[in-house]
């Protein structure tokens, strides 16, 4: 193996991916940050799932908005559906793996609050049934996806696609977006100055 040339592959395969999601991403980012806004200034909450390493991305989410981004600041509601490892066991086994994700949303939801839902491929069962509970009921649900998009499109109120069939790149633009999210957010609410760099 040429660590070299697998160290350069990968980087670049990473970097066209940034590019392209760069290009077309730009307007649903800002409609997701509008919606999110919305939503926690309405006293609504963002609920973040997803399985494997999306699970994590929504763990990880999660805590930057309840916890801090940039710095100290008041909490941000925000809250991960795959970390009670009571409720993930007893939904799983007596109503199937599928419920996961909609139990909670069902039990722990209100209209006005977002439902992120994450899934690279777009077609994860337990998700697709997620971001139904979350119209159903009244809560904004949003997809972070990848691919063709998969099934999120006609499921979610607006879904974020990154383009690239590669499970790895999908999941790096869509911590990076998250990350943005929260950046987005603490500014937008007044809770962070902007210090970010003003480009004259």
């Amino acid at each position: 193996m040429d660590i070299d040339s697998f160290f350069e592959a990968e980087l670049d395969e990473h970097a066209a991916v940034f590019a392209r999601t760069r290009a077309v991403l730009k307007q649903p980012f800002g409609q997701w940050v509008a919606m999110a806004l919305a939503t926690i200034r309405a006293g609504g909450k963002i609920m973040f799932f997803g399985n494997g390493g999306s699970a994590s991305d929504a763990q990880h989410l999660a805590t930057e908005l309840a916890v801090r981004y940039r710095r100290d600041r008041a909490p941000i509601a925000g809250l991960a559906l795959t970390t009670d490892s009571s409720a993930l066991t007893a939904i799983g086994n007596d109503m199937g793996f599928d419920q996961l994700f909609a139990r909670q949303i069902a039990a722990l939801g209100r209209p006005g609050d977002m439902a992120v839902g994450i899934t690279t491929s777009g077609r994860s069962p337990n998700v697709l049934l997620g971001l139904d509970a979350a119209r159903a009921a009244g809560i904004t649900a949003v997809a972070l996806t990848g691919r063709d998009g998969g099934d999120t499109p006609g499921r979610a109120d607006l879904a974020l696609v990154v383009p690239s069939d590669t499970t790895a790149r999908i999941q790096e633009m869509h911590i990076m977006l998250g990350q943005m999210l929260c950046g987005a957010l603490e500014i937008a609410l007044g809770l962070v100055p902007d210090e970010r760099p003003s480009g004259d």
